[in-house]
């Protein structure tokens, strides 16, 4: 059974920092794009930043500078710096690959507030 636990979410804050950790289970994670979204209240869900298996980036405009995504084997990690209060939202975890089903976790709530 395929599964991505988050961990890592919490309350910071502003000018924290917090560091999420994503662990696949039952499939060959270091074969998929791994990525971390995010969605805010009342808002849609969007990406926040993904790793593809050769290591190719892709981070949201709105977080670069502040956000690093790492992987580690089946372990994807969001490094969060200089956190604002717009950040405040639950952060997902996705894992894809082509030809494949797409995989979610649970997700983590991140709250940025002092």
């Amino acid at each position: 059974q395929v599964q991505l636990v988050e961990s890592g979410g919490g309350l910071v804050q502003p000018g924290g920092s917090l560091r999420l950790s994503c662990e696949g289970s039952g499939s060959i994670f270091s074969l998929y794009t791994m990525g971390w979204y995010r969605q805010a209240p009342g808002k849609q869900r969007e990406l926040v930043a993904s790793v593809s298996r050769s290591g190719d980036l892709n981070v949201a405009d709105s977080v670069k500078g502040r956000f690093t995504i790492s992987r580690d084997k089946n372990t994807v990690y969001l490094q969060m710096n200089s956190l604002k209060s717009e950040d405040t939202a639950v952060y997902y975890c996705k894992a894809e690959r082509r030809g494949r089903p797409t995989h979610w976790g649970r997700g983590t709530q991140v709250t940025v507030s002092s």
